[in-house]
């Protein structure tokens, strides 16, 4: 089952968007980008809220929608599994009945629903609150209903709507693990629209960079952070993320060791470093700062007032400096430096 999207669409005569995606079966595509960017427009003509102007949207071997051929498969009928923004619940509803709110619109035998719902309530750990009203939930909890109710329909597509973004920062990194695993079990084409890097680079396969309404950048997450095509996705990249495991204020990445300032968490981590909280050195840096090593410069770009650069082994970072700075220090494709970052300038959060 593969999602193939190009597609036209105008709103108001003011914005257009021009998109193509394509999504293979099991892979996760996320749809990154500012707000007003087209996200928004995406996704209600993916799920049939918005018909198309132009182009075509094919699921497997069914068109969904293609105007120059008169084509368009209403929203109920498009086998879509869509998880809102902002959930969409009915607050008056329990959670089981939410979940199986897609069931009986289909007119499933009562029993088979109730079998399906109890199967999804007990998965996304929420059996205990199965007769809880949907407006008495946390945000975590809604989350966790909407993403059952898209499920439980089996759909051919899941469609996830800025599926984070309602939740605060500490839920958000505990339920980040339990929606990447639950989109690894999904077999079809998945599509994560989100304003979040963090979110794109951890859940997705593939990235799709979206600015006013045109795809800009395609690619994976390393793609995007280290090689950033316009000014937008060099600061949407932001922070460099890297995988790794902690113990006693140490985190290991690969072959390399950094040194952090939090010395109680430990296990599998998120290291984040902010390129502009990188120094760089011709020769090794005075003084005794924890995280100082040698590396080389393989990549250099120019973004106005900043220059990117990005190192080599033994640990792949993207780092800013000022045009004067590549000036005074004499930068160049393959020129040795050091590179010290404090260890208070390491984020680091379970990954």
């Amino acid at each position: 089952m593969t999602l193939d999207v190009s597609i036209t669409v105008s709103r108001g005569g003011e914005f257009t968007l021009e998109m193509s995606i394509r999504i293979e079966a099991g892979e996760t595509v996320a749809l990154l980008g500012p707000n007003g960017a087209g996200k928004s427009t995406a996704v209600a003509s993916l799920a049939g809220l918005l018909p198309i102007d132009e182009g075509r949207i094919v699921l497997g071997n069914r068109v969904l929608d293609d105007p120059a051929e008169g084509v368009f498969v209403p929203p109920e009928e498009r086998e879509i599994g869509v998880v809102f923004q902002d959930y969409l619940l009915f607050g008056h509803l329990t959670v089981a009945e939410n979940v199986a709110f897609g069931l009986r619109s289909q007119k499933e035998e009562p029993d088979a629903v109730d079998a399906k719902t109890a199967v999804w309530l007990e998965r996304l750990s929420l059996a205990r609150l199965a007769d809880t009203k949907a407006r008495d939930l946390s945000g975590g909890q809604a989350q966790k209903v909407a993403l059952a109710r898209a499920l439980i329909i089996d759909p051919e597509l899941l469609l996830l709507d800025e599926p984070m973004a309602a939740l605060d920062a500490t839920t958000r990194v505990e339920l980040r693990r339990d929606l990447g695993e639950h989109l690894s079990e999904f077999p079809g084409p998945r599509l994560l629209i989100t304003h979040d890097p963090t979110e794109a680079f951890l859940l997705a396969d593939e990235i799709n960079v979206i600015e006013e309404g045109r795809i800009t950048q395609v690619g994976s997450a390393d793609d995007i952070r280290l090689r950033p095509r316009t000014r937008y996705i060099a600061d949407l990249a932001g922070s460099n993320l890297l995988v790794g495991n902690a113990s006693s204020g140490v985190v290991t990445v690969g072959t390399h060791v950094l040194h952090v300032a939090d010395t109680a968490i430990g296990g599998s981590v998120l290291a984040t470093i902010h390129p502009r909280a990188v120094s760089v050195h011709r020769q090794h840096p005075e003084g005794s700062p924890r995280n100082v090593w040698k590396t080389t410069i393989v990549r250099i770009e120019h973004f106005g007032d900043r220059v990117r650069l990005q190192t080599g082994e033994p640990l792949a970072l993207a780092v800013e400096v000022t045009p004067a700075a590549v000036d005074a220090l004499g930068l160049e494709l393959g020129s040795d430096v050091w590179l010290s970052v404090k260890a208070t300038e390491i984020g680091v959060e379970p990954g």
